[in-house]
């Protein structure tokens, strides 16, 4: 008879605890106990995706100048209207977008000459023409955009997605943060809050050391298994005196970990491995450790190896897309970005992962339609409507929803909040945002607070 292959304790616990009914509970018993990540989950109804990819264009890039063509604003452009911005209401000229569009793809969809290589993938593309949100200040509209809480810090998008879904691989986070400098708002855009620690977004820091003091320092491995089995015993005492202590049963299994992340990750990171065909598609020189186009070939690297979530930040708190001075300072942002993302996006299909994982490509909020001020080629923050772009498992591509005016100022047809968005990349995973609950503080929380719809026609 052929050898049978060995069932993990893991396997075998999820297949016994599905046959009883028992899944849920056990998952939350785990939870409740401040446990390690949990093995996948089942799903509220099926899913198409499985992985998702978050990217975050710091700074709040432009929507009359990127997704949403306003031909009539160009020839308006000058003329002086009412507005809206971060200082107030009162008289500012319109002005034109600098930017050439044309239609792309069998779709037809208008994209900007910013983007020529997404636009190349525009029946890939779903852009939503319609968000909005709530404040006009970079730190709490970034906050608003990864928590759903525009004024107190709650948990964040993939810590939410990690809480309810669990793990393909407990050897990696689940949630990673590729992140080279801090954006507004700091580390709280990928916190857990009260959800356990567990579920925290891990930070890389592109460069030549992502994860500091990864690789150990060679000594004999007999002196190693002493000195872990000691650590294991001492920490397994001194949790089972403070059986209460959610935060240090987490901590504890951060380490668990963090020793399969010793295992793994330095092959991860290796983007040396890829052949230089790969890293051409992306533009990643040899060596290179540190642009956007190397951390979108990592993206696609550890969704591979099972991350269930994967954030993006392409910029910090400073030099991003806030453009109050010339909007031709998108130019470079975009030369930055547009070519790694349709790499992202080809490589995704080449491997059969796009039908699997959700790409979100989306900023804080928009800019206005009209100048910074008088005389200045700029545009001020604008929250009243903006663009944003979906495409992968779960989506329709080559469409766009919802509609502004034909200036870009109002929104006429199909708004869509962020809770909205948010609602509808929960439900693109299989998740009910109404049922995706952790009670805290005597209420039941959720990440799109009391509100929330799932925009159903986007979604294949």
């Amino acid at each position: 008879m052929p050898p049978t292959a060995p069932v993990h304790r893991r396997d075998f616990l999820r297949a016994s605890a599905a046959g009883l009914a028992l899944y849920p509970t056990l998952g939350g018993a785990v939870e409740s106990a401040g446990g390690g990540l949990f093995a996948p989950r089942p799903t509220d109804f099926p899913a198409k995706a499985k992985h998702l990819v978050f990217v975050f264009l710091t700074g709040g890039f432009s929507h009359v100048d990127t997704f949403d063509y306003k031909p009539q604003l160009a020839r308006d452009s000058g003329r002086v209207v009412p507005s809206v911005d971060l200082r107030g209401t009162g008289n500012q000229p319109l002005l034109g977008s600098p930017f050439r569009f044309t239609p792309r793809g069998d779709s037809g969809l208008m994209i900007s000459e910013l983007f020529p290589r997404l636009g190349d993938l525009a029946d890939d593309l779903c852009v939503i023409r319609t968000l909005h949100t709530d404040i006009v200040e970079h730190f709490q509209a970034v906050l608003a955009m990864h928590t759903g809480s525009a004024t107190v810090p709650m948990p964040s998008l993939g810590s939410w997605v990690s809480h309810g879904l669990g793990t393909f691989n407990s050897n990696l986070p689940s949630y990673v943060v590729l992140c080279e400098h801090l954006p507004y708002a700091g580390s709280q855009v990928w916190d857990s809050s009260f959800l356990p620690p567990i579920h925290q977004g891990v930070r890389l820091v592109p460069g030549d050391d992502p994860i500091p003091d990864l690789r150990p320092p060679s000594r004999p491995i007999t002196i190693e298994q002493l000195e872990s089995l000691m650590l294991n015993d001492v920490n397994a005492r001194h949790a089972a005196q403070r059986p209460a202590d959610v935060d240090l049963r987490a901590r504890n299994a951060t380490y668990d970990t963090a020793r399969g992340m010793m295992r793994l990750a330095p092959e991860i990171l290796d983007l040396g491995r890829e052949p230089d065909s790969t890293r051409d598609a992306y533009g990643v020189a040899r060596g290179d450790n540190r642009s956007f186009s190397a951390q979108c070939l990592l993206a696609r690297r550890l969704v591979e190896r099972g991350v269930r979530v994967v954030e993006l930040i392409d910029t910090g708190a400073g030099d991003n897309w806030d453009a109050h001075g010339d909007m031709q300072a998108h130019r470079p942002k975009a030369l930055r970005v547009d070519r790694a993302l349709a790499a992202l996006i080809r490589d995704l299909k080449q491997r059969g992962l796009f039908d699997q994982t959700l790409i979100a490509i989306c900023t804080e909020f928009g800019r206005t339609p009209w100048t910074d001020a008088p005389g200045t080629k700029g545009r001020n923050h604008y929250a009243k409507a903006f663009s944003c772009v979906l495409a992968g498992a779960g989506i329709k591509g080559g469409t766009a929803y919802g509609a502004t005016d034909e200036h870009g100022i109002k929104i006429i047809a199909d708004p869509v909040h962020v809770h909205d968005y948010h609602a509808t990349i929960l439900h693109a995973m299989g998740l009910d945002h109404r049922k995706l609950t952790y009670r805290y503080a005597g209420r039941d929380f959720r990440l799109t607070d009391v509100d929330g719809r799932v925009i159903t026609p986007i979604l294949s």
